[in-house]
């Protein structure tokens, strides 16, 4: 997990990667060439959504899921479609890409 910074280029296409911004956790997923971030904590219990490093995506790497109960979330906008959390939504972050560099605001 990086703590100076998540380069875009570090990401891999339909891939996902945590880092550290301000003390607090944070992840980026790319799909179709598009970015994507969000607070590092399922709304079910607030807990960190990956067990492994980076992992943040099902075995299709079409939805985000919550590695502790299984929730998913639509890449695009955070919401839970499947699990306990169903209804609710992961913490969007915003955030401006400068030099490549993924800036939360």
């Amino acid at each position: 997990m990086s703590d100076v910074g998540l380069r875009v280029d570090d990401i891999p296409e339909d891939g996902s990667k945590g880092f550290n911004h301000n003390n607090e956790k944070l992840f980026a997923v790319k799909k179709k060439g598009k970015v994507f971030v969000y607070k590092n904590s399922c709304p079910h219990v607030g807990i960190a959504l990956d067990w492994e490093d980076d992992k943040f995506l099902d075995s299709s790497k079409s939805m985000i899921q919550c590695a502790n109960h299984g929730a998913l979330f639509v890449i695009e906008n955070g919401n839970c479609v499947s699990g306990p959390c169903t209804g609710r939504k992961l913490t969007t972050v915003a955030f401006d890409i400068i030099a490549g560099v993924i800036c939360p605001r």
